[in-house]
């Protein structure tokens, strides 16, 4: 049986070295994320055999396999890739024991767009399968970040000061209009808000239905949700102003048990990639926010939901710069997972705040602000300084690293103060 992935076409993605290194220590992993991210072929281009659940051939003959005797299904030259394997949850305890019973590494890969309500009906899986997140492409994978900025290594404080190619503010509202799916980023730039937009209104109309038997969502409620949202885009904001923002924009009503309920079967289907928030250990009594950023998986979906076009998001640069902010986010956690390290954001109550944090295998951290445009680089530096002298002052460890991701600049420099500045399609993992 011919493979998913034509390995000559397959662009590489910066999870592969991930994926390579946990097949390398489990027996099984299980690739998440949202629809159309490319998990099938990533996961089929580091696999040797593969089986398809959701192949509707024969009439969907491969589910009723599966939900016959999914241990067959399990049979088939190693790694072997379980396509959609939620669509028959009785797969993952199939798996779990055929991990015992082999006693080998890297047998299963899983890949699953949705998360049922339990994984397992015997057993959680820890120990035997683990599990991985993808995000779509981030902008060095989709060739429009030159990738002369490693982050790994700008973290450790390394960055050659030298001339870039510059971003126009129209390429970087296109970059975020057309997002990070694979089948869209050739797509003209007049053209590319339609998928996108088409995306999310399958969330809204179908794909939360398809997720529970027993539950049915409302999708006029799930739009108003989504927008909202989507208007609060790379904020704090939290569920009970979310409803009020509901009432505000769309003279209509939802329960905060009802947005509860919305939310969590949203996260089921991988569509947030929030930021949690981070805490130095502090020995004095200054006290931080742990509210999360929410962010959409990808930018595009923001934008979708707000009818954004390149052209109307430049017109509208207070919400292009959230947008850019969600961007250069989405970056920075797939960049930073290749590595070990995970995103965070800062802010306490003092209205001290700092974009993104991505704290290392080490317990090191590094400390971002986020600016589009280069006129505002020396007011992220100040803010930067300004809050990790306050995060020592009050015991704190001091980050290894500041910098300035920015979206409109021509170089990659340090400055006196000791800020890094780089240009966002100047970095790469």
């Amino acid at each position: 049986m011919s493979k998913t992935a034509n390995e000559r076409e397959y662009k590489k993605r910066v999870v592969d070295s991930v994926i390579e290194e946990y097949l390398q220590v489990s027996g099984a992993i299980c690739i998440e994320g949202p629809k159309w991210c490319g998990k099938t072929w990533t996961s089929s281009y580091h696999s040797n055999s593969e089986f398809l659940v959701g192949d509707p051939s024969n009439n969907f003959s491969n589910r009723q396999l599966a939900e016959l005797n999914p241990l067959m299904i399990l049979q088939g030259n190693t790694p072997r890739m379980i396509d959609e394997w939620q669509e028959v949850p009785a797969i993952w305890d199939a798996v779990r024991a055929e991990i015992d019973k082999r006693h080998k590494k890297g047998q299963i890969i899983l890949t699953g767009s949705s998360t049922p309500r339990k994984k397992g009906i015997l057993h959680s899986g820890t120990g035997r399968i683990i599990s991985l997140r993808m995000n779509t492409m981030s902008l060095y994978e989709s060739g429009d970040s030159s990738g002369v900025v490693s982050l790994k290594e700008l973290c450790r404080g390394n960055l050659d000061m030298q001339m870039v190619k510059e971003a126009t503010l129209e390429e970087l509202a296109y970059y975020i209009v057309r997002g990070g799916f694979p089948g869209n980023i050739s797509v003209p730039e007049n053209k590319a808000h339609i998928m996108p937009k088409a995306y999310m209104e399958g969330v809204a109309n179908e794909d939360l239905n398809n997720l529970d038997d027993e539950i049915k969502y409302n999708s006029a409620k799930v739009l108003l949700l989504l927008k909202s949202i989507a208007r609060n885009e790379s904020t704090t904001v939290s569920d009970s102003s979310l409803l009020k923002d509901i009432i505000a924009n769309d003279d209509n009503s939802m329960s905060r048990n009802t947005i509860a309920k919305y939310l969590a079967a949203l996260d089921r289907i991988f569509l947030f990639n929030n930021q949690d928030p981070f805490s130095p250990n502090y020995r004095s009594g200054l006290r931080v926010k742990q509210s999360k950023k929410r962010h959409f998986s990808d930018p595009a979906m923001a934008a979708a939901l707000l009818n954004m076009t390149p052209n109307k998001l430049i017109g509208d640069l207070n919400t292009f710069g959230f947008l850019f902010e969600s961007l250069v986010e989405r970056d920075l956690s797939v960049y930073a997972q290749s590595f070990g390290g995970k995103v965070f954001h800062y802010q306490d109550y003092r209205n001290n705040e700092i974009d993104a944090v991505i704290e290392l295998k080490d317990g090191e951290w590094c400390a971002f602000e986020i600016k589009l445009g280069a006129r505002r680089i020396d007011e992220g530096a100040e803010n930067l300084i300004k809050v990790c002298n306050d995060i020592v002052k009050n015991g704190g460890k001091a980050p290894i690293v500041k910098c300035v991701i920015c979206g409109l600049s021509n170089a990659t420099y340090q400055r006196p103060d000791g800020v890094f500045v780089v240009p966002i399609t100047a970095l790469r993992d």
